[in-house]
């Protein structure tokens, strides 16, 4: 499982892109975890799915609602990730109003969650493999802070203690 002080794992995100920018074509694009953390400060939170309850009701809200305080503790950007596909993602992402704020990003075949070590087992509920719950500061690539929730909880992994992280 990684730990604070390891550098992510060389994965690929997908990210789908509503309005077109340099570099940047509409629909889903590839996010290179390496060279997108790079020289960067990232609060990075991960959660079982999109539109589940308390990933839509507390988790993003959260981190939208601190956008301002994180960029003003140092973060450069915010990732919410999922194992879910990008076209899923684009679409929470409008609904949860995250726009120039999170940037929603896609493990779909859990990639990342399996190289972090980070899955969460939800077969017998018909989701299948899934990210656990969890938030961590990403500097320059590597892992600054590590909070991992319990089964079923949501304690540690919220906005409010990882803007705390960053402050201090």
């Amino acid at each position: 499982m990684i730990k604070v002080g390891d550098t992510l794992p060389s994965t690929t995100l997908m990210e789908f892109i509503d309005v077109e920018t340099e570099g940047c074509s509409l629909g889903p694009n590839p996010v290179d975890v390496a060279k997108a953390t790079a020289g960067k400060t990232i609060a990075l939170f991960a959660l079982p799915g999109a539109y589940t309850p308390t990933c839509s009701a507390k988790h993003v809200p959260g981190f939208v609602h601190s956008f301002d305080e994180l960029k003003a503790a140092g973060v450069d950007e915010i990732w919410c990730l999922s194992v879910n596909d990008a076209f899923v993602m684009g679409a929470w992402g409008r609904d949860q109003k995250v726009a120039g704020k999170v940037r929603m990003m896609a493990d779909g075949s859990a990639d990342f969650a399996k190289a972090t070590g980070l899955t969460l087992d939800l077969t017998a509920r018909g989701m299948g493999l899934r990210s656990n719950r969890y938030s961590m500061l990403v500097k320059d690539g590597k892992v600054s802070t590590l909070n991992i929730e319990g089964p079923g909880k949501f304690e540690v992994s919220d906005a409010a203690t990882l803007l705390a992280q960053a402050k201090a």
